[in-house]
Protein backbone atom coordinates (compact mmCIF):
# COMPACT_ATOMS: atom_id res chain seq x y z
CA UNK A 1 0.00 0.00 0.00
CA UNK A 2 1.43 3.43 -0.40
CA UNK A 3 0.08 7.00 0.75
CA UNK A 4 0.15 10.27 -0.49
CA UNK A 5 0.77 13.30 1.99
CA UNK A 6 -0.13 16.68 0.54
CA UNK A 7 1.57 19.86 2.40
CA UNK A 8 1.61 23.68 1.85
CA UNK A 9 -1.73 24.84 0.89
CA UNK A 10 -3.39 27.96 2.46
CA UNK A 11 -4.65 31.43 2.16
CA UNK A 12 -2.77 33.69 -0.25
CA UNK A 13 -3.27 37.03 -1.58
CA UNK A 14 -3.77 37.49 -5.96
CA UNK A 15 -0.19 37.52 -7.66
CA UNK A 16 1.26 36.09 -4.27
CA UNK A 17 3.08 32.10 -4.34
CA UNK A 18 3.04 28.96 -2.44
CA UNK A 19 4.36 25.79 -2.43
CA UNK A 20 2.97 22.61 -2.37
CA UNK A 21 4.64 19.41 -1.20
CA UNK A 22 3.38 15.43 -1.78
CA UNK A 23 5.69 12.76 -0.12
CA UNK A 24 5.03 8.82 -0.76
CA UNK A 25 5.63 6.06 1.42
CA UNK A 26 5.08 2.33 1.78
CA UNK A 27 5.78 -0.11 -0.17
CA UNK A 28 7.59 1.73 -3.38
CA UNK A 29 9.56 -0.01 -6.12
CA UNK A 30 9.40 2.77 -8.57
CA UNK A 31 7.42 5.32 -9.52
CA UNK A 32 6.33 6.61 -13.29
CA UNK A 33 4.72 10.07 -13.29
CA UNK A 34 3.64 12.20 -10.56
CA UNK A 35 1.28 15.47 -10.84
CA UNK A 36 -0.89 17.90 -9.20
CA UNK A 37 -4.40 17.54 -10.53
CA UNK A 38 -7.10 19.90 -8.66
CA UNK A 39 -11.12 20.56 -8.47
CA UNK A 40 -12.98 23.65 -7.67
CA UNK A 41 -16.38 24.22 -6.06
CA UNK A 42 -19.26 23.10 -8.22
CA UNK A 43 -16.52 21.98 -11.25
CA UNK A 44 -14.76 18.30 -11.89
CA UNK A 45 -11.16 17.49 -10.80
CA UNK A 46 -9.07 18.84 -13.36
CA UNK A 47 -5.32 18.52 -14.42
CA UNK A 48 -2.80 21.22 -13.63
CA UNK A 49 0.77 19.78 -14.57
CA UNK A 50 2.81 15.99 -14.49
CA UNK A 51 6.33 15.10 -13.84
CA UNK A 52 7.75 12.00 -16.05
CA UNK A 53 10.12 9.89 -13.53
CA UNK A 54 12.72 11.64 -15.76
CA UNK A 55 11.92 14.62 -15.23
CA UNK A 56 9.96 15.31 -18.22
CA UNK A 57 7.37 17.80 -17.56
CA UNK A 58 3.61 19.18 -19.09
CA UNK A 59 1.22 21.52 -18.04
CA UNK A 60 -2.49 22.88 -18.69
CA UNK A 61 -2.71 25.59 -20.40
CA UNK A 62 -4.12 27.41 -17.57
CA UNK A 63 -1.10 27.01 -15.52
CA UNK A 64 1.58 27.44 -18.22
CA UNK A 65 4.39 29.90 -17.04
CA UNK A 66 2.92 30.35 -13.65
CA UNK A 67 3.31 27.04 -12.19
CA UNK A 68 6.44 24.84 -11.70
CA UNK A 69 6.57 21.06 -11.25
CA UNK A 70 9.59 19.40 -9.57
CA UNK A 71 10.12 16.09 -7.58
CA UNK A 72 13.06 14.39 -5.79
CA UNK A 73 13.15 10.91 -7.11
CA UNK A 74 15.20 10.03 -3.58
CA UNK A 75 12.72 10.82 -1.71
CA UNK A 76 9.65 9.82 -3.81
CA UNK A 77 8.17 13.25 -3.33
CA UNK A 78 6.98 15.99 -6.11
CA UNK A 79 6.34 19.63 -6.15
CA UNK A 80 4.25 22.27 -7.25
CA UNK A 81 5.41 26.09 -7.15
CA UNK A 82 2.69 28.07 -7.88
CA UNK A 83 3.29 32.03 -8.44
CA UNK A 84 1.44 34.76 -9.75
CA UNK A 85 -1.78 33.16 -8.04
CA UNK A 86 -4.97 34.16 -9.00
CA UNK A 87 -8.67 33.78 -7.64
CA UNK A 88 -9.49 31.10 -10.08
CA UNK A 89 -6.90 28.66 -8.74
CA UNK A 90 -8.83 28.68 -5.63
CA UNK A 91 -9.21 24.52 -5.51
CA UNK A 92 -8.23 21.93 -3.59
CA UNK A 93 -4.89 19.96 -4.90
CA UNK A 94 -4.73 16.47 -5.45
CA UNK A 95 -1.26 14.40 -5.86
CA UNK A 96 -1.04 12.16 -7.83
CA UNK A 97 1.22 9.23 -8.04
CA UNK A 98 1.58 5.94 -10.24
CA UNK A 99 3.64 3.12 -8.78
CA UNK A 100 5.29 0.93 -10.99
CA UNK A 101 4.69 -2.80 -9.50
CA UNK A 102 6.66 -4.41 -12.22
CA UNK A 103 5.43 -6.57 -15.17
CA UNK A 104 3.47 -3.80 -17.13
CA UNK A 105 1.19 -3.16 -13.61
CA UNK A 106 1.36 0.19 -12.94
CA UNK A 107 -1.16 1.63 -9.93
CA UNK A 108 -2.65 4.71 -9.48
CA UNK A 109 -2.78 6.18 -5.90
CA UNK A 110 -4.46 9.94 -4.70
CA UNK A 111 -3.54 12.39 -2.20
CA UNK A 112 -6.24 13.60 0.55
CA UNK A 113 -5.70 16.88 -0.88
CA UNK A 114 -5.00 20.26 0.20
CA UNK A 115 -6.92 23.38 0.30
CA UNK A 116 -5.62 26.37 -2.07
CA UNK A 117 -7.75 29.73 -1.69
CA UNK A 118 -6.56 32.59 -3.40
CA UNK A 119 -8.40 35.64 -2.35
CA UNK A 120 -8.08 39.71 -0.89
Amino acid sequence: QVQLVESGGGLVQPGGSLRLSCAASGTIFRINHMGWYRQAPGKQREYAAVISSGGMTNYADSVKGRFTISRDNANDTVYLQMNSLKPEDTAVYYCNAQVDYGLGLGVDYWGQGTQVTVSS
